[in-house]
């Protein structure tokens, strides 16, 4: 009538670690698709355009070159969904790069959460390891994402507001 206790496999230990979950493990590889995922989530995305391809928005190239502030100010509005203003997260960056020159250890976070959002591959390396090697390409690259996603970086908080709204 009752399943014995005996016969019931034993619940895995709560670490927070993933567990080997029976066939391959707690992570698949999905052939023809360019990532891995964990079981019954969708296989991670490549990003649109490569970390290297800065020239396919020249304009945002240049600003990002001249000023990074402006363009991490940007992205970090859009990626925090508006809670934080790009004149905000841009002076932040601008202070911590004067002080410190570890800008990038801030912007690598940013990075980490538009993945997590977006469900997009940690490539070429680990996100520090990018912003560490190539700040600017690492941030034109976040915004031609963005960009590609619909948002339109230069209107900021309206486009936030309005695309969150909808969905």
């Amino acid at each position: 009538m009752y399943s014995k206790q005996e016969d019931a496999a034993p619940a895995p230990p709560a670490t927070g670690i993933p567990m080997n979950s029976g066939v391959g493990g707690n992570t698949y590889y999905h052939a023809g698709t360019t990532g891995f995922a964990l079981p019954g989530q969708a296989p991670l995305a490549a990003w649109s355009t490569g970390l290297c391809n800065c020239f396919d928005d020249c304009g945002n190239c240049c600003v990002t070159c001249l000023c990074p502030c402006i363009t991490f100010g940007q992205i970090a509005e859009i990626i925090d969904r508006g809670s934080t203003s790009c004149g905000a997260s841009g002076a932040l960056y601008t202070l911590i790069m004067l002080l410190t020159g570890c800008q990038c250890i801030y912007s690598c976070f940013y990075r980490a959460k538009m993945r997590a959002q977006y469900g997009l591959q940690e490539s070429p390396c680990a996100d520090c390891c990018v912003h560490w090697c190539c700040e600017p390409c690492a941030l034109c690259q976040e915004y031609r994402e963005l960009k590609k996603r619909g948002f339109d970086l230069k209107l900021g908080n309206a486009t936030i507001h309005h695309a969150f709204m909808i969905t």
